[in-house]
C-alpha cells in the first residue's frame, strides 16, 4: 500500500462521524433548449444528452461535472481536452468545521441536475439540506435554499423556471424558483422521493423512491399525481429515462437490481438481477440504430451494458472499471462517448461507446456521486473564471482486506481529507448480526484497533465511515471477531438506507 503523511496531524486519535455516502444524477429529457420566460428567443440551441442520433459532438464549449461529497466540491471537466479545469469550492473540507456548531457552508455535496440550455447546473448538498444553483458560464452560485431533511437529487424543469427536487429525507417533492430560489410548493409524495426526471416532451415527471416500491407520474403543467407505478424493486435510488421515452430504469443498490418500466403505458416490464450497489443507468444509441442502457455496479467495480428489448433486455457486455465504487453516469450528445465517476477512486472514466472500453481516466475531487454532461455550459470564453483547486491531488486508496476468523470479502478505502483520513469499509459475506473489529497493522507488525461494526440480517455492511490517522501510521488493516466482552473507544457509524 502507498503511504502519504498527512499534511497535518490533528491531536485526538480519531474522529468519528456519520456521513451518508451515494450519489447520483438524474436524466435530463430530449427537447429543445429554452432558458426562464421570456428568454427563449435568445436561447442557446443545445441538444442534451441523453439525446438520439443527430446531436451536436462533442465541445470545449460543454462541461463534464461531478458532485464531491468529501471534499465539498463541484469538479469541471473540460470534455474535448479531457482536462480537468478545477473544482466550485461549496464548502469547507476541514472535518472540525463541518462537525462544529456553527457551518454556514454546504455540506455533503452529492446531487446534480441542470436546465436544458445549459446556464445552470443545480447541486444538492444532502447533509445541510442545501438545494444551489450555479452559473455554468461563471462557476457562480446564483441561489441557495434550504430545504427539508436530505433533498437528494433535483433537476430543472423543462420550461427552465422551476428547479423540482427530491427531498429524500421526508415525503415530498419540493418546486423552487429558479429565480428567486424560493419554494412556491410541496407535492406530497410517497415515503423518501429519491430523484426527478423529466420525460423527452417534457409534459411528465417521474419520482422514484427509496423507502417506497413505487414510482409516481406526474403532471408537470399542474404538478398533479396521474399515476403510481407499483410493484418495482424496493429501495431504488436512482432513475433514468430513454432518450425515445419508451422506458424508465430504476437503480436499487441495497438489493442489486435494476427496475425496466414501459414509461408509455406504465406498468414494470422486468426487474433485473445486475450486482451489488447497483447505481445509475444511462442510456446510449448506436451508430448502427441499436439502443442500450449503461449501469453502474459499485459493488463489482463494473459498469453492464444491456441490449434494450422491452421485457427482455440482454446483457451484452460488462466493462471493468479503472478504479473502485462505479456511481454516476452520464452521456455526450452525440452518444460517442460515456463518463463514469468512480466514487472510491476519485476519478472519472471516459468510455467509447463504439468499443466500449475505458479511453481515459481523469482524477478529480473526492468521493465523487453525482455526474452530468451539460453541453453548451460556457459559450463564451474558457470557463475557468472561480475555479479552485480544493479537493485535487489527494491521497486515495482502496484495498482488499484481510478477514480472520471467518469467510467474507472487505474493501477498505482509505481518503485524505483536510487533516484527518476518511475510512470507508464495505464488507460481505459475513455471519450476521455479528460484531468484527478493523485492526490497523503497524510496519514493524503491531496492531491497533480502528473501529468496529455489527453486520446486518445478511451479513453485510455497508459503507461504514470513520475518521482517524491511517496515511504514514499503518501499512495495511484486518478484520477479525471482536472477542467477547471487548472494550473500545473505536467504531464506525454507519446506515445502510443512506444511499447513493
Amino acid at each position: 500500500m502507498r503511504r502519504a503523511p498527512l499534511e497535518r496531524a490533528i491531536g485526538a486519535q480519531s474522529v468519528i462521524g456519520l456521513l451518508c455516502i451515494g450519489a447520483a444524477a438524474v436524466s435530463a429529457a430530449l427537447a429543445p433548449a429554452v432558458g426562464h420566460a421570456g428568454d427563449a428567443a435568445k436561447a442557446n440551441r443545445v441538444l442534451q444528452a441523453p439525446a438520439l442520433g443527430g446531436a451536436q459532438p462533442i465541445s470545449s464549449h460543454d462541461r463534464v461535472y461531478t458532485a464531491d461529497m468529501a471534499s465539498n466540491t463541484v469538479s469541471v471537466i473540460d470534455p474535448k481536452t479531457n482536462e480537468v479545469l478545477g473544482t466550485i469550492p461549496l464548502g469547507r473540507d476541514d472535518l472540525g468545521q463541518i462537525l462544529g456548531p456553527v457551518d454556514t457552508s454546504q455540506v455533503g455535496v452529492h446531487g446534480l441536475g441542470f436546465s436544458r440550455d445549459g446556464r445552470l447546473l443545480d447541486v444538492i448538498s444532502v447533509n445541510s439540506n442545501a438545494a444551489q444553483l450555479i452559473h455554468t458560464q461563471s462557476n457562480t452560485v446564483a441561489t441557495a435554499s434550504y430545504l427539508g431533511r436530505s433533498p437528494h437529487e433535483g433537476f430543472v424543469a423543462p420550461d427552465g423556471q422551476m428547479l423540482w427536487v427530491a427531498v429524500r429525507g421526508q415525503k415530498y417533492v419540493s418546486v423552487l424558483s429558479t429565480r428567486t430560489g424560493r419554494e412556491v410548493q410541496r407535492i406530497a409524495t410517497a415515503d423518501g422521493p429519491s430523484k426527478v426526471v423529466f420525460s423527452p416532451d417534457g409534459t411528465l415527471a417521474y419520482v422514484n423512491h427509496l423507502r417506497a416500491s413505487e414510482i409516481e407520474v406526474i403532471r408537470v403543467r399542474d404538478r398533479r399525481i396521474i399515476k403510481r407505478i407499483r410493484a418495482t424493486a424496493p429501495e431504488s435510488s436512482d432513475e433514468a429515462i430513454s432518450p425515445d421515452g419508451r422506458e424508465l430504469w430504476l437503480g436499487h443498490p441495497f438489493t442489486g437490481q435494476t427496475t425496466v418500466i414501459d414509461a408509455q403505458r406504465m406498468r414494470v416490464l422486468t426487474i433485473l438481477n445486475t450486482g451489488p450497489r447497483t447505481n445509475h443507468p444511462q442510456f446510449i444509441t448506436k451508430s448502427d440504430g441499436q439502443n442500450y442502457a449503461y449501469v453502474t455496479v459499485g459493488g463489482l467495480n463494473e459498469t453492464l451494458v444491456f441490449k434494450r428489448g422491452g421485457a427482455h433486455p440482454v446483457l451484452v457486455r460488462t466493462i471493468p472499471d479503472h478504479g473502485y465504487g462505479p456511481h454516476g453516469i452520464w452521456p455526450s450528445p452525440d452518444n460517442s462517448r460515456i463518463y463514469v465517476a468512480l466514487q472510491n477512486s476519485d476519478a472519472v472514466d471516459v468510455i467509447d461507446t463504439a468499443t466500449d472500453t475505458v479511453i481515459d481516466t481523469l482524477h478529480v475531487g473526492q468521493d465523487p456521486m453525482a455526474l452530468v454532461y451539460v453541453a453548451g455550459a460556457v459559450p463564451q470564453g474558457d470557463g475557468r473564471n472561480g475555479l479552485s483547486r480544493q479537493g485535487l491531488g489527494r491521497p486515495v486508496e482502496t484495498t482488499s482486506v484481510e478477514i480472520r476468523g471467518a469467510s467474507g470479502t472487505a474493501a477498505l478505502t482509505i481518503r485524505s481529507l483536510n487533516g484527518v483520513d476518511e475510512l470507508v469499509l464495505n464488507v460481505r459475506g459475513l455471519p450476521a448480526n455479528a460484531m468484527f473489529t478493523l485492526n490497523g497493522v503497524r510496519s514493524d507488525g503491531t496492531t491497533a484497533p480502528l473501529f468496529s461494526i455489527t453486520t446486518n440480517a445478511s451479513g453485510s455492511v455497508d459503507q461504514a465511515l470513520a475518521y482517524t490517522n491511517f496515511f504514514g501510521i499503518y501499512d495495511h488493516a484486518f478484520l477479525a471477531p471482536t472477542p467477547p466482552g471487548a472494550q473500545t473507544a473505536h467504531f464506525a457509524l454507519y446506515d445502510r438506507r443512506c444511499g447513493s
